[in-house]
């Protein structure tokens, strides 16, 4: 560590107040990447985006953050830990038992930005609509690149795993999402191919080592989830009616595929278009089942 970083290093450590740099800091570990923007509607959206965005350069002139310019965007910067600043956020409380993923440089940064802001371009839209509506989802309810083991040595990795709760009155109902976001960057059969590996994780029973003849310990999501997760499809990048064609794509995977056709009376699937969760919120009737039916709330799948 840098003798600049090491003398900081104790100002940023994680307390019960959680200062906005630490803030700052933790969100940047757990999304990779944000912009400034982001960053202020998740943690401060009803202040000045200057709260924000002097607490960024200030971290940035200690070598803990830097950023990339975003390339005809006038000017808006993605921020990312420097490898300084990864090492400190490995001991956060709220980023316990999750690896840094730091970026080496600008370079390193730009190749991952489309991805990576536009799925935390999701979590804002889910955050913001769980403020209108009371519901509970914070920046640390939403976990981006998360790996499980389907056999065999191959894993499926989500692009984020979404903790929600919904609040009505005195009922609180807990509900979870892998989320995948779709910038029509991959062919409309390999996005599809995407539910068979969900369908695969949903039946997949880990066998326990060193034991002689197969046991079953149920499937191995439990070790995670007291139930499945919904499945939500975040479609983006290209024309409505393309956007339309890849989600009856999706729906054609979920009614002909054997292993997806028997998950999806089970599993709750539905995919969106991202503007149009931008605009209505996650809780607007603009999910499309998989298996059918009328578009909907993605909590009403």
């Amino acid at each position: 560590m840098t003798t600049a970083a090491a003398e900081t290093a104790a100002s940023f450590t994680p307390g019960p107040a959680e200062p906005l740099p630490h803030q700052l800091l933790a969100a940047l570990a757990q999304h990779r990447m944000a912009t400034t923007s982001q960053l202020h509607d998740l943690l401060r959206p009803t202040v000045a985006r200057q709260t924000v965005s002097a607490p960024l350069n200030k971290l940035r002139r200690k070598g803990l953050v830097d950023y990339t310019v975003l390339p005809q965007s006038n000017r808006t910067r993605a921020w990312y830990l420097t490898g300084e600043g990864a090492r400190l956020t490995r001991d956060f409380p709220v980023l316990r038992g999750r690896p840094p993923y730091p970026i080496t440089s600008a370079t390193a940064a730009s190749l991952r930005t489309p991805h990576t802001l536009t799925v935390v371009r999701a979590h804002v839209a889910f955050a913001a609509d769980a403020r209108r509506l009371g519901d509970e989802h914070g920046p640390w309810d939403w976990t981006p690149e998360v790996s499980h083991p389907l056999g065999e040595g191959e894993r499926l990795v989500a692009d984020a795993v979404l903790h929600y709760t919904v609040v009505d009155g005195h009922h609180r109902r807990k509900l979870r999402a892998f989320v995948e976001v779709d910038r029509t960057t991959m062919s409309s059969e390999r996005l599809a191919v995407k539910l068979i590996e969900y369908a695969r994780l949903f039946h997949y029973e880990a066998q326990p080592v060193g034991r002689r003849r197969a046991t079953s310990t149920g499937p191995a999501w439990l070790r995670w989830y007291p139930v499945f997760p919904r499945v939500l499809f975040v479609l983006t990048g290209a024309s409505r009616a393309r956007l339309g064609d890849r989600i009856s794509d999706l729906q054609a995977m979920a009614g002909q595929h054997p292993l997806v056709a028997a998950v999806a009376p089970e599993v709750h699937l539905g995919a969106a278009v991202l503007e149009d969760i931008e605009k209505h919120g996650p809780s607007g009737p603009v999910w499309t089942p998989l298996a059918g039916g009328e578009p909907r709330p993605w909590t009403d799948l």
